[in-house]
């Protein structure tokens, strides 16, 4: 790509796990910006503003968020700030610079009692502040319109940051039994699959469609973006355990929802439907049992 059609993008949260592995990905698409963190605080609107303008990128992605679900319940202010506000800030100004934003959701804008997998358009009911939240944000940058990609996902582990396969890890190594709960379902999605499947839906895009504005607004849409097929807490546990080869995997217990209480609940079914994101953009994420291996396969 010559350098006068590089692609400019400004990354929020490169910490954590899917914004690092974005930067890994995004790396072929053109030039990756990391703000550091002090020089914006996704609370703070007018350091957002202040960054946008002084880097003008074509491209801002924005997987930065406020996950702490629990802590959420007790700080729906620092929630609401990042997750829910942040967003439409974000996406004011990349129409003012007629550049794309891509930003990140949740299953938890739902509240999990559809029997079957939820589809873009069903109606939201989150059962917290975190998925409050996260559902303002998606309607803030619903409302500015102009060129955005929402993608939601769900269940989000890999290498790094605080999640359910390395805090299973770790404690397999201090029980010999873990209480999982084993009446919740949904897609365990690899860091690693979000971002590959990020980067190929822009790649095609900035290479056929750059300045197409009619393509941008016909494709302005929220989209499901999660590993194929589903399985419970529980039973992904033991195949995380399986992976793992552990000489003396500790024995999971599966547990009600109701045996493990936690301040903010969860939905039952976190399912979600890729049906859109295949049929507009071709893409699809691989197996949660084909990505757990590969991931397991680099914790080596």
């Amino acid at each position: 790509m010559p350098d006068s059609d590089e692609v400019t993008i400004l990354l929020t949260g490169a910490s954590g796990q899917v914004g690092f592995e974005l930067q890994q990905t995004l790396n072929a698409l053109g030039r990756v910006i990391v703000p550091e963190r002090h020089s914006l605080d996704l609370a703070n609107p007018d350091q957002i503003r202040r960054v946008v303008r002084e880097v003008k990128p074509d491209l801002i992605v924005n997987p930065a968020a406020y996950t702490a679900v629990d802590k959420a319940e007790a700080d729906s202010d620092a929630a609401m700030a990042v997750n829910g506000l942040a967003p439409g800030i974000f996406a004011e100004e990349a129409k003012r610079l007629s550049s794309v934003f891509v930003h990140y959701s949740t299953d938890y804008v739902f509240d999990g009692a559809k029997p079957s997998p939820y589809v873009e358009d069903d109606v939201c009911h989150p059962l917290g502040v975190y998925g409050a939240t996260k559902l303002a944000g998606e309607r803030a940058v619903e409302q500015v319109g102009g060129r955005y990609l929402v993608f939601r996902t769900s269940w989000v582990y890999g290498a790094r940051g605080r999640n359910f396969l390395l805090t299973m890890l770790r404690l397999a190594k201090e029980h010999r039994e873990l209480r999982v709960v084993t009446d919740q379902t949904g897609a365990p999605t690899w860091a690693v699959s979000i971002a590959q499947g990020t980067a190929d839906i822009l790649r095609n895009a900035f290479a056929g469609h750059r300045g197409d504005a009619d393509w941008w607004e016909q494709h302005a849409a929220i989209y499901h973006m999660t590993c194929a097929g589903a399985v419970s807490w529980a039973e992904f546990a033991s195949a995380i355990f399986d992976s793992a080869r552990l000489a003396e995997p500790p024995v999971v217990i599966p547990i009600t929802t109701e045996e493990y209480p936690t301040p903010a609940k969860r939905p039952r079914n976190s399912r979600l439907s890729n049906e859109r994101l295949l049929r507009t953009f071709g893409v699809q994420l691989p197996d949660w049992r084909d990505a757990l291996t590969r991931c397991m396969a680099g914790l080596d």
